[in-house]
């Protein structure tokens, strides 16, 4: 099904990003969007961050099949609840999210392994 789906209940918008240049300015400040609001085509998104790591993941072969694990998001921060297969699985996962941009960390507080 891909993590995207899973979290959002649709499937990825056309020409969606993982880390896309803002097409449009904040709609609370009217400035640049921050990097945690921006949305996978560039708007203006409450769960933009969020959005854009399951996008990540979705990408990338070795985490794509994972569905026991669901991503949130506080302000930049990147949560990952739930579980994985394997320490490297969740090491992927990290990665992927990190590089995402807005996150400014990953948290796995919540995560089990096994």
């Amino acid at each position: 099904m891909g993590f995207f789906k899973k979290m959002f209940g649709m499937e990825k918008p056309a020409n969606a990003e993982v880390n896309p240049a803002p097409a449009e300015a904040d709609p609370e400040t009217g400035g640049e969007i921050a990097p945690e609001r921006l949305g996978v085509n560039g708007e203006y998104d409450q769960s933009g961050l969020a959005k854009r790591v399951a996008l990540a993941f979705d990408g990338d072969s070795d985490v794509m099949d994972v569905d026991s694990l669901w991503v949130a998001q506080t302000g930049g921060s990147v949560v990952l609840k739930g579980s994985v297969p394997s320490q490297e699985i969740l090491d992927k996962m990290v990665e992927l999210a990190s590089g995402v941009s807005g996150a400014t960390d990953v948290s796995i507080d919540q995560v089990t392994i096994g």
